[in-house]
């Protein structure tokens, strides 16, 4: 109730990247604040809700998506507030400034929100430096790094760009995520054309070494093509896929179509993907192996919803826009509501 009122009457009235920034800077605060034992006491996930993934153990199965910390400078405070892991980026090989802006939009009928921010972030390199300086940090959660096409790149060289991150980001990494499916980068959903994907992946397979390594795709694939690509991945030896990234559909919104149409183009997230998303789950956990790591990402808000999702096969599951409508202890009240519905991992899944 209390920051639905702020929301509400403080941070909607500001300009959304800036109301971001804010949030931010509070939430990277938190380790250095002398408050963090106290926030940790408070949001710490149960004992129960520990998750085995990847050969990495996560104290919740809900996590914080790609997008929100992009330079992973917030990584123990969001610890801290109770995500069982964090994925930093999308992070590039070079550093770049992203789109002009305006370029983060509210629909707030449908709690959603379209960006186009453009891999905005410092670089892979200077990242790798700031991820490696957290690995010993008290509460530090599992990092997982998402990697993508540098801007200046021809889709061409795509495959030496993505190696440079892999390379420089693989030591410091829980694991490591291929983006090809934000909307946000001239060129990049091409690459999830088979005939792209499949030496790209490969070439990054062999930068990660050890690392478990993950793709990313998007949910305006056809079904056709998640099962393709759901299939190259466990034949490249691929740890896992996660589904979906933000979507480019405008289809069924609340919100007043001029204020859609003033937002222009990028990707749309929240309750709005929510349904393509679990279909795109449900895809993908038909065609790969039952010890594959699938995360379900797009519009999760509640217990309800991670439950549905591990139920349909997802073995994590992310969140990021509902983090900016039930503010700061979303990821507690998910955990709280996970052990009130009595979720344990290796409960039965949906058929």
């Amino acid at each position: 109730m209390v920051y639905d009122f702020f929301f509400r009457h403080v941070l909607s009235r500001l300009d959304p990247e800036r109301a971001h920034h804010l949030a931010f800077d509070v939430i990277r605060s938190i380790p250095r604040s002398g408050f963090a034992s106290l926030v940790r006491r408070y949001t710490a996930p149960d004992a129960s809700l520990a998750v085995r993934a990847l050969g990495l153990e996560f104290e919740s199965p809900f996590g914080v998506a790609a997008g929100f910390d992009k330079d992973g400078r917030a990584i123990v405070g969001l610890g801290l507030l109770g995500f069982g892991h964090v994925e930093v980026g999308t992070l590039t090989a070079k550093a770049q400034p992203g789109n002009e802006k305006p370029r983060l939009f509210r629909l707030v009928p449908d709690r959603a929100v379209i960006n186009r921010m453009g891999f905005n972030n410092g670089g892979a390199a200077s990242a790798a430096l700031r991820i490696a300086q957290t690995t010993s940090a008290p509460w530090r959660p599992i990092v997982g790094i998402n990697i993508g096409k540098s801007r200046v790149v021809d889709v061409a060289d795509a495959i030496d760009d993505y190696r440079s991150s892999a390379r420089a980001l693989a030591p410091v990494a829980d694991y490591l995520v291929v983006n090809v499916s934000s909307p946000n980068t001239p060129g990049l959903r091409g690459l999830q054309e088979l005939d792209k994907l499949a030496p790209l992946l490969a070439a990054v397979r062999e930068e990660a070494g050890s690392v478990p390594l993950l793709v990313k795709i998007a949910p305006d694939l056809s079904d056709d093509e998640v099962r393709r690509i759901s299939e190259l991945a466990v034949s490249l030896g691929l740890d896992g896929i996660i589904a979906t990234n933000t979507t480019i559909s405008r289809d069924g919104l609340q919100t007043d179509p001029s204020i859609v149409e003033a937002a222009g183009a990028g990707g749309l997230s929240g309750p709005p993907v929510a349904a393509r998303a679990l279909e795109v789950l449900k895809l993908v956990r038909a065609v790969v192996p039952a010890e594959l790591c699938v995360i379900s990402v797009g519009g999760v808000e509640t217990a309800s919803d991670v439950v549905e999702r591990l139920a349909a096969g997802a073995t994590l599951v992310q969140g990021y826009t509902a983090f900016l409508y039930r503010g700061p202890f979303w990821a507690r009240e998910i955990n709280r509501g996970l052990l009130r519905i009595g979720w344990r991992q290796g409960a039965p899944r949906a058929r």
